[in-house]
């Protein structure tokens, strides 16, 4: 028995993964934090939570590091761009998490506002050496699954990963006055596995999302989308977001932000859209401008929020299921 325990030692962790492409979204009160685990076990967090609340974030983010995706390290923090509810948790977390590689768009564009230098000298206690500049078109090295940087630092891609031609929704489009803070310099990426396709925009503003949407569409179409900037209408521009055509849509919002009724509108006539799921149901909307209460994942208000997370499993052939965590209802969709 002994033997047979020292040779399962030695096995590489790799034969022990999971077969399949896992994307938590852990409820952080309307901030962001999106776990990846992959089916050769490595594990990217992007984005961190709030800072404060006793160690709410940090703590619903290590539960289901450990509880549901059974890891101990993060190998990749994506910084998606430097605002209290998506980087503000991080130096809790790493306090007690282990981190191999910190991703981000480069320093931070806020640093003058007092608030932002606070949060700017935070990370880089934590992430000082260990950072990496994340670049349209760049790779993280990943096993099982691909990921492409395809929006940083209000820059996009240089080419399109699928040449699709003139996308005809840029005609006329609109847009809005520029942003040139951090949600504006948002890290965005694709992640994929088989045929299937997941896209990320953080808190990317409209005017940069016309950008990666026209006169080309420059990422194609997609599978899954996290709802860009929670949900709010200054973020998914018709012109890039119905182009892109995501099958299934999830909403990483809060009961009181994001989930506003012009951009629950804007997704839902996505053509071919055929699901959205929601962390929270959006208190000040009706029901027409939510999702249905299956596939939302927390109806309290903050106070008394059990913090249930969504979770889409990918299977090698590009299907995905997604799964509540409140009440274990899940659904099956196949990859474009």
């Amino acid at each position: 028995m002994k033997l047979l325990i020292l040779l399962l030692a030695l096995l590489p962790a790799s034969l022990f993964a999971a077969d399949t492409l896992d994307i938590y979204w852990i409820d952080v009160e309307g901030g962001a934090a999106t776990l990846i685990v992959t089916p050769g076990g490595d594990t990217v967090l992007v984005d961190a939570g709030w800072p404060g609340f006793e160690g709410r974030d940090m703590k619903r983010i290590k539960s289901v590091l450990s509880g549901q995706a059974k890891a101990s390290k993060i190998d990749y923090f994506i910084t998606s761009h430097f605002h209290r509810d998506h980087v503000g948790g991080l130096p809790q977390l790493a306090a007690e998490v282990p981190i191999g590689k910190f991703v981000d768009h480069g320093d931070s564009v806020e640093q003058e506002r007092p608030d932002g230098k606070v949060l700017w000298q935070s990370y880089l206690s934590v992430a000082k050496g260990k950072r990496m500049t994340a670049k349209p078109g760049d790779k993280l090295p990943l096993s099982g699954a691909g990921l492409t940087f395809v929006t940083a630092r209000s820059r996009v891609l240089d080419k399109p990963l699928k040449p699709s031609g003139h996308n005809p929704l840029c005609n006329g489009a609109k847009l809005m006055e520029e942003d040139t803070g951090e949600n504006g310099k948002s890290v965005g990426f694709i992640l994929s596995r088989g045929g299937f396709e997941f896209l990320d925009l953080g808190d990317l503003t409209w005017n940069v999302e016309h950008t990666l949407g026209c006169p080309e569409n420059l990422i194609g179409e997609i599978d899954l989308y996290q709802v860009t900037h929670h949900g709010l209408p200054n973020s998914g521009a018709p012109q890039h977001l119905w182009a892109a055509k995501p099958r299934v849509a999830v909403m990483n919002n809060g009961p009181r932000k994001g989930g506003d009724p012009k951009a629950f509108e804007t997704i839902s006539k996505s053509p071919g859209l055929e699901d959205i799921w929601q962390v929270h149901r959006a208190v000040q909307a009706d029901e027409a401008h939510n999702t249905g209460k299956k596939m939302i994942a927390n109806f309290e208000e903050t106070e008394d929020c059990k913090g249930h997370w969504i979770k889409a499993s990918v299977a090698a052939d590009g299907a995905y299921t997604i799964t509540n965590g409140r009440n274990n209802f899940s659904k099956t969709y196949k990859a474009r």
